[in-house]
């Protein structure tokens, strides 16, 4: 039996519902490609988080990686573990903790590149170069506005 709400929109339709989908979608190639690596989707945030934006503290790298503090501090214990990060402490506030990317971890970087490339490649084909910009002109906006 269903029941009906008029005031919540089709399935369909919803706003939520319609990101996690595309979420599914757009993260399935990413997932394939990491296996080989042995990192998680997580893991490759941070790194590339650490290599395109250099040494950054955890707030930063939480922040930029939409990851939750208790998570991304996991994270950052077994990148560090397997050798991809080097912590550090800030010179200027001793508290702070800093974190850059180690050599194997921008070698895992290096190594996907190119077919990273290739995936985000096929998304903007499949979109058409103006849809995609204006999807991530349209999902920044978002973020930016909630």
């Amino acid at each position: 039996m269903t029941t009906s709400n008029s005031q919540l929109p089709s399935t369909n339709r919803s706003l939520p519902i319609a990101l996690m989908r595309s979420r599914e979608k757009v993260m399935a190639p990413i997932r394939e490609m990491l296996k080989a690596s042995g990192i998680t989707e997580q893991q490759w945030r941070v790194l590339r988080i650490l290599s395109e934006f250099g040494p950054q503290d955890l707030t930063e790298i939480s922040g930029k990686a939409s990851l939750l503090m208790p998570s991304l501090s996991r994270i950052i214990r077994k990148l560090g573990e397997d050798e991809l990060i080097i912590r550090g402490t800030d010179l200027e506030d001793r508290r702070r903790q800093t974190v850059v990317i180690a050599p194997a971890g921008q070698q895992i970087i290096d190594d996907n590149l190119v077919l990273a490339t290739k995936i985000a490649g096929d998304f903007q084909r499949k979109l058409g170069a103006d849809r995609f910009e204006l999807l991530l002109d349209l999902l920044a906006e978002l973020e930016h506005k909630s």
